[in-house]
């Protein structure tokens, strides 16, 4: 597994970010079951591709959707952007060539 550059965002650049996602599908689901092998490999292999990515949780309980998140920012070196009910959005730019420009604050 490669190692991501962690940078933490602007609120601007967030804000940024969450206007480019606001038209964005959600890529991967996550259900009652959990965050399981597969799910985070689907994860991985749409970060792979995307750098921006929401991510549909159906989880009722606020703290384990909370430790879900959590999880998912960990293994995926990713920044989390936004947080709206049980949608996540997340961003990890592409080593060579990112796709997505941040404005600079």
């Amino acid at each position: 597994m490669k190692l991501y550059l962690k940078m933490k965002l602007t609120n601007n650049q967030k804000k940024y970010l969450r206007s480019l996602a606001h038209d964005l599908k959600p890529f991967v689901m996550i259900g009652q079951h959990g965050l399981s092998d597969s799910v985070i490999a689907e994860i991985e292999s749409t970060m792979l591709k995307h750098e921006l990515i929401k991510i549909k949780l159906r989880v009722s309980d606020r703290d384990e959707k909370q430790g879900i998140i959590n999880k998912i920012i960990k293994f995926s070196e990713a920044e989390l952007v936004q947080v709206i009910g049980g949608v996540i959005v997340i961003y990890r730019p592409f080593e060579d060539n990112p796709d997505i420009i941040l404005p600079r604050s």
